[in-house]
């Protein structure tokens, strides 16, 4: 859903240095003297550990200075006197599993009884941050691979205190002790629960060092294990940031302008306060300088009746009107145009190349439409301001929203909600809609509406709210011998950076281009590329969008590796597989391991049937897929997929399967005929699910996931198993009619 980006510790270190690191644990942390523990406060004896604020009043010893929020147990674990553990989780839950994936890496160093492990969301608090790039962040499928060694060290230095709490009880040497499933166990049969040990291991040191266990020795990290969270959700219970109720709540919906930027003439609003439960009608400023109005009522539906009652006049004078077939004839004169160049191989060869291969892509803008339409609410009080959210930057959305309010930012409470998806739409450096919740809050407050107040999107509002995955072209003329040698690939791309005016330009915007636009090209095929980049601005909003470039890169690379392999009669596993050579063994592996499960090669398809192959790699993990498609009535129609994946060690394999299960839906969603956004005169032609197509049950295939085992430190899964998808798809489609697939959706006519 974000870029992919490099820290330090891990760009620098091979994944070798990195499995170093992960066994040397907190031997490469900074030290630390004395921390205050756990707080056992309550008739039910829970512990108050979830956030600092509330457990500062426990602090028995002065915290060392070297140790960072992120690294002290009390923000994250809770032990209850029953013995229940909590553990506090610091991203955002929207369907990936970190909720279970994370409270699974602590319980596995805390030596936790898993049946009694529960989890939580956090906050915008300082210990929540992302420990290696030190902002409040989920995205970029980083949330398991950033914090995999933080919460086992979370795990290992709580468990290193209940042990020196028995030791000190029983009078024993510690190295004597041992534990296993929320107990201590001691000499000669003694044991205690965790529950009984929390309260006086508060006072003892948190150890500077801690072991932590071999991976031979995990009983929880690698199991396939049911979520913590499955059984709420498969049932109705779980409740998310749509869902938040408090008391006197007011709920308010937004009359936004037809064009992006757009501002009010004039407004007749008496129709839509005399609709009963309206409680005020406000003329509002809007996300990129926009004007709306802003409908409070005691609920949703007559927020809603009342915005449909009024009278508005808009004054589009003065802003671009973009329209998606000049937009595309923009697009292709710029890709004729000198460029800033992103690679830069020869191209000579080119012209005398034995055969030639051009080609243009077209892939438009695309929203991100989770189920769980946009909402924030806000309650203000004189002391500052409070926020339920299911933010994915809950730290700068609180910065955002003390900047709007006039607060300070430690006088904004972030509460994370968990979140029906969202697909990067809920990580944005504008904050747009938490700006616009605290904008609704404090004018019905100056109004005299002294509640809280949920401002909600409807879906056709976040269909046409902006924030899209960029619409791209990309040309290439690629020429190459008989063998499917490529003598030299000269490639275009346009469209607009997503990342230019954010506070992530500085990292990934290098020589004016955006990095994300350009992720995927080449890789991992040793190929004589040269790469030209043009960014055209334009009044549509974008953003990233579930793998990012990935969408679309990932596409064009292994369309036109298949195409080469067809004119060249090369079996395009074979032909991939060449290229690939020794220098990529993840990707080889993953391919050869989704071969080896389809039957690719040793299985005859049904007649009519015909085989697909795409392999990418995206933020650290390679997903390869086969796939069996089939035309019904000229429609391409999608039936099995194997996907092999290489995301070094599977901390939950059933969790894994579920994230590219559900991505490869959504890749699938990128093919569907009406899977597209438009514009004409400047107004989204789409509005809900009726004309933006996304899958139903019927389209969904049948899929097998296949995991090459690997001990090293795990890579993201929240997005790699999209981008190959499209393209698997798009491969059998092109053997069954003998034309390649060049857009996205695919044509209804395929």
């Amino acid at each position: 859903m974000l870029p992919r980006l490099s820290s330090p510790e891990l760009s620098a270190a091979p994944p070798r240095a990195l499995h170093h690191l992960l066994e040397r644990g907190a031997d490469a942390a900074p030290g630390l003297q004395r921390r205050s523990f756990l707080k056992l406060a309550g008739a039910g004896g829970f512990a108050l550990g979830a956030f600092p604020a509330l457990a500062a009043a426990a602090a028995d010893a002065k915290p060392d200075p070297g140790l960072k929020p992120f690294q002290q147990p009390l923000a994250f674990v809770a032990i209850a006197g029953d013995g229940t553990v909590t553990v506090t989780i610091n991203r955002l839950e929207f369907g990936q599993g970190v909720q279970t994936g994370l409270a699974m890496i602590l319980a596995e160093e805390l030596d936790a009884d898993w049946s009694r492990v529960h989890s939580r969301l956090g906050s915008n608090d300082g210990a929540y941050v992302d420990p290696l790039w030190n902002m409040h962040l989920t995205g970029g499928s980083t949330a398991i691979k950033h914090s995999f060694v933080q919460y086992r060290e979370l795990g290992a230095r709580t468990r290193a205190m209940l042990v020196a709490a028995a030791a000190a009880r029983w009078q024993v040497d510690p190295a004597t002790l041992r534990t296993r499933a929320g107990n201590v166990l001691g000499p000669g049969g003694r044991r205690l629960g965790y529950g009984e040990l929390a309260e006086a291991a508060m006072a003892l040191p948190v150890p500077t060092q801690v072991t932590l266990k071999d991976p031979k020795d995990f009983r929880l990290i690698g199991r396939p294990t049911t979520r913590l969270d499955a059984r709420d959700k498969s049932s109705g219970r779980q409740a998310f940031g749509i869902d938040t109720r408090l008391p006197g709540q007011l709920t308010a919906v937004i009359a936004r302008p037809p064009v992006f930027g757009a501002r009010l003439a004039s407004v007749d609003d008496a129709a839509a306060r005399a609709v009963r439960g309206v409680k005020a009608v406000l003329r509002v400023p809007l996300d990129r300088g926009a004007e709306g109005v802003a409908v409070i009522a005691d609920g949703y539906w007559p927020a809603h009746q009342a915005r449909a009652a009024l009278q508005l006049q808009w004054d589009t004078a003065g802003v671009e009107k973009v329209d998606s077939a000049q937009q595309l004839a923009r697009f292709r004169e710029l890709a004729g145009q000198p460029g800033r160049r992103h690679f830069d191989a020869d191209m000579a060869p080119l012209a005398r190349a034995p055969q030639r291969l051009d080609a243009e892509f077209v892939f438009p803008y695309l929203a991100h439409a989770p189920m769980e339409p946009l909402n924030c609410t806000v309650r203000l009080t004189d002391a500052g301001a409070e926020l339920w959210v299911g933010s994915q930057m809950p730290g700068l959305d609180a910065g955002a929203a003390a900047r709007t309010l006039g607060l300070k930012p430690e006088q904004v409470r972030v509460h994370v909600q968990a979140a029906g998806g969202g697909f990067g739409r809920r990580a944005i450096a504008t904050s747009d809609y938490v700006v616009e919740a605290c904008t609704i809050a404090r004018a019905a407050r100056a109004a005299g509406l002294d509640a809280p107040v949920r401002t909600l999107w409807s879906r056709e509002d976040d269909i046409r709210g902006g924030y899209y995955r960029p619409m791209h072209l990309h040309r290439a003329q690629i020429g190459f011998d008989a063998q499917g040698r490529v003598l030299a690939w000269d490639h275009v791309i346009v469209g607009q950076s997503i990342l230019t005016g954010t506070p992530f330009e500085p990292m990934l915007v290098k020589d004016g281009i955006d990095g994300t636009m350009v992720e995927g090209m080449r890789e991992p095929y040793p190929l004589p590329m040269r790469l030209t980049v043009h960014h055209p601005q334009a009044n549509v909003p974008v953003l990233w969008w579930r793998s990012v470039g990935s969408t679309h890169t990932a596409f064009v690379m292994e369309t036109l590796i298949d195409e080469i392999a067809r004119a060249t009669r090369q079996d395009p596993v074979a032909y991939r597989l060449a290229l690939i050579g020794d220098k990529h063994p993840r990707h080889r592996a993953a391919l050869q391991l989704a071969v080896a499960r389809s039957g690719y090669g040793r299985r005859t398809l049904p007649a009519g049937r015909a085989w697909g192959v795409a392999v990418h790699e995206s933020f650290e993990s390679v997903v390869a897929y086969v796939v069996e498609a089939s035309l019904q009535e000229g429609r391409p129609v999608l039936h099995r997929v194997t996907a092999g994946v290489h995301c070094n060690l599977a901390v939950n394999p059933r969790s894994v399967e579920a994230q590219v299960q559900g991505a490869a839906l959504m890749g699938l969603s990128m093919c569907l005929p009406g899977a597209a956004i438009t514009l004409k005169d400047g107004v989204v032609e789409q509005s809900n699910f009726g004309d933006f197509v996304v899958p139903r049950i019927g389209d969904m295939p049948a899929i097998e996931v296949h995991l090459v085992p690997s001990a090293e430190p795990p890579t993201g899964m929240g997005e790699p198993g999209l981008p190959p998808l499209a393209p698997a798809f798009a491969n059998a489609v092109a053997r069954l009619t003998g034309k390649p697939v060049r857009e996205l959706p695919f044509a209804s006519n395929a």
